[in-house]
């Protein structure tokens, strides 16, 4: 679940009274955007896309005006326009217009949850409005801080020392960006950035951080998130039917993230835990169907619902039913092997026979008596399998799950058939 742009985020700043740089929304009058032009003196067009997509400036999907005119040019470019970063494709529904911020410097702003430091962390630099991932790592400070307590002054004091920040800017952002955590820590946020951050001058005269761009993700499973009144198709545009269903089964047990990664992919995987969801969808690549992670110990109704879902959906070109994930500390083998097999067992006795290899790779909790009950499913069904213990290099058991899928191509899937058809 991600939201960027000003237009939602200006909302959610006007919280906890983080200033922000003025917005209107698709529907501004001619007045209404002639009005901010004469305040700021240029605004910036942006188009509004549900979901999280990056590197939008880059692609030049950003226009500025310093007239109304030219204004309405660039919101008829980039009303409807559509832009594609990584894996991530999402179709424009809108514009904003974003008075312009006199500013004598630019600051990068962000809290989330790192994995790291297994604590809330603060990443800052004094060096804003450029991808955090180009600069050196004198330039940037990240510091974890303690969530009971929270985030304090002297956290972001330190931080800027530490990146010779500017001694101008350090008061003005002592004194807004602890709100910030206000933010991120009452209402399920697992990142929040704002970048860039203009040190502008207000009427007084007096340096402000304003707020000029904002991003933020958030924990679906926190129901936190639902006390920000953010309407939910927000998050589900531009997704497939399936991942909406796959949604829909969301509990305060069990993970069911997804997402497409190949329409045409020929090795369906349910995967189970983050790290393990990393290195399938990177080996894997283009043969797989989906990514997927279906971690946190998933009950058995709700992982025979998903595997109902995945199959319904991709079953049909899949060569590789392959299950895989780490050792894990609290998942229940058992349930989720059981939840699996009874959904391709109801599968198959409701389509008939299917030409399919499953190749599984996992362990923990119950493992053996998972393990053997979804062995007693598989002979029954007729299907070729090959199962992994978790003292397998999980490398390995990706390289052979490829390795099968190549094979099923060239003569396997034949091989089953005929098999199965008792030829």
């Amino acid at each position: 679940m991600q939201i960027t742009g000003l237009w939602w985020g200006s909302k959610l700043l006007d919280i906890v009274e983080f200033p922000h740089s003025r917005v209107l929304g698709p529907d501004a009058s001619v007045d209404e955007i002639k009005e901010l032009i004469n305040e700021c003196g240029e605004v910036f067009i942006k188009p509004i896309f549900r979901g999280g997509v990056g590197k939008k400036g880059k692609a030049g999907l950003m226009g500025r005006a310093k007239n109304v005119t030219d204004a309405l040019k660039e919101k008829e470019r980039l009303f409807f326009v559509e832009h594609t970063h990584g894996n991530t494709h999402a179709k424009a529904n809108g514009v904003t217009f974003e008075g312009a911020v006199q500013a004598i410097d630019e600051v990068y702003f962000a809290i989330s949850d790192s994995t790291r430091y297994r604590a809330p962390t603060i990443t800052i630099s004094p060096f804003g409005g450029v991808d955090i991932e180009e600069l050196g790592s004198d330039k940037i400070a990240e510091r974890p801080f303690d969530p009971l307590t929270g985030l304090k002054s002297f956290h972001i004091a330190n931080a800027l020392q530490q990146v010779k920040a500017p001694t101008e800017i350090i008061s003005p952002l002592v004194q807004q960006l602890p709100k910030l955590w206000d933010l991120f820590s009452n209402y399920g946020f697992t990142t929040l950035e704002l970048n860039p951050i203009r040190m502008g001058l207000n009427k007084k005269g007096r340096i402000v951080p304003v707020a000029c761009d904002f991003k933020a993700a958030f924990d679906q499973d926190d129901p936190a998130w639902k006390r920000l009144g953010l309407p939910e198709h927000l998050f589900s545009a531009d997704i497939s039917e399936f991942e909406q269903e796959v949604n829909r089964l969301r509990t305060y047990q069990g993970q069911s993230d997804v997402f497409i990664i190949n329409d045409e992919g020929t090795i369906t995987a349910p995967t189970f835990g983050g790290g393990a969801n990393a290195m399938v969808t990177e080996l894997l690549g283009d043969t797989a169907t989906i990514s997927s992670d279906f971690g946190g110990n998933p009950p058995y109704g709700k992982m025979n619902s998903i595997s109902d879902i995945m199959f319904r959906h991709w079953m049909d070109q899949t060569n590789v039913l392959f299950i895989i994930g780490g050792k894990a500390n609290n998942t229940d083998i058992y349930q989720t092997f059981r939840g699996i097999a009874d959904s391709l067992r109801s599968y198959i006795q409701n389509h008939g026979p299917k030409p399919l290899f499953v190749v599984i790779g996992r362990g923990g909790p119950n493992l053996i008596k998972g393990m053997t009950y979804m062995r007693d499913t598989l002979d029954s069904l007729g299907l070729p399998y090959r199962i992994f213990g978790h003292d397998s290099a999980m490398s390995e058991v990706i390289n052979y799950a490829m390795a099968v899928n190549d094979w099923m191509i060239k003569e396997g899937k034949e091989q089953i058939a005929r098999k199965q058809g008792g030829k």
